[in-house]
């Protein structure tokens, strides 16, 4: 590190700003050497409150991150493996100890918002993708049927579906509009006719739409 910030005072003529929050303090006085203007971010903090609390830091490293003590930890790894495991249908017998399932076209975002409620809030979110294959007669399979209770559709507008599966497939059959608008439109009216509730992810973050999700569902977060 030192070497870099040497060679960028050098090729730039003046000295780089280091912002460092480093506590080990035989590596910040190896750092200090360098050609570098350091600036210590915890220093603005620790001291007065050292001298407030009439105490020393530890300068404990790794303690923001820490999972000792976490009880939701495993938790939330289990969450998450549950969510790799069943995701796009590859385990359907597992669906009874699934919170929720989403269902929708492929690409529509299943996937990401998954993970992002097993990762924040410990809920074991399986999906299942309803494809080209399926939509001649489209119709909730057994396993669907059976925990139909715990479906949740996602769909998502024709054009922005279009361009996320160019990115994967250009010119493809699979990402022309013509598809993608008959894909959505034919999961949209399943959805309707089997009375499961559904929003469109196009302009929502993956966030908005986790918190949609649980609210419409009536899932409890397993933490906040």
């Amino acid at each position: 590190m030192v070497q870099q910030i040497n060679a960028a005072a050098e090729s730039d003529g003046i000295r780089p700003v280091i912002f460092d929050t480093l506590v080990n303090q035989e590596i910040r006085d190896i750092l200090a050497k360098s050609n570098g203007f350091m600036i210590d971010i915890f220093s603005s903090f620790l001291a007065p409150l050292e001298h407030e609390f009439q105490s020393r830091s530890s300068y404990s490293v790794g303690k923001s991150h820490s999972i000792s003590h976490n009880a939701n930890y495993m938790q939330r790894i289990e969450a998450v493996n549950f969510a790799l495991d069943n995701d796009d249908g590859a385990r359907t017998r597992y669906y009874d100890k699934a919170d929720l399932i989403l269902i929708g076209v492929s690409r529509c975002g299943k996937t990401p918002t998954c993970l992002y409620m097993a990762m924040q809030f410990g809920i074991r979110a399986a999906n299942y993708p309803l494809t080209e294959e399926d939509m001649e007669n489209l119709q909730l399979t057994a396993a669907l049927k059976k925990h139909k209770h715990k479906l949740f559709g996602l769909t998502i507008d024709p054009d922005r579906l279009a361009a996320i599966r160019n990115e994967r497939k250009p010119n493809s059959r699979y990402s022309s509009f013509a598809q993608c608008e008959f894909e959505v439109r034919e999961v949209e009216k399943m959805l309707r006719r089997e009375n499961i509730n559904f929003i469109d992810s196009t302009h929502f973050s993956v966030e908005e739409i986790s918190a949609k999700i649980l609210v419409e569902m009536g899932v409890e977060r397993k933490f906040k």
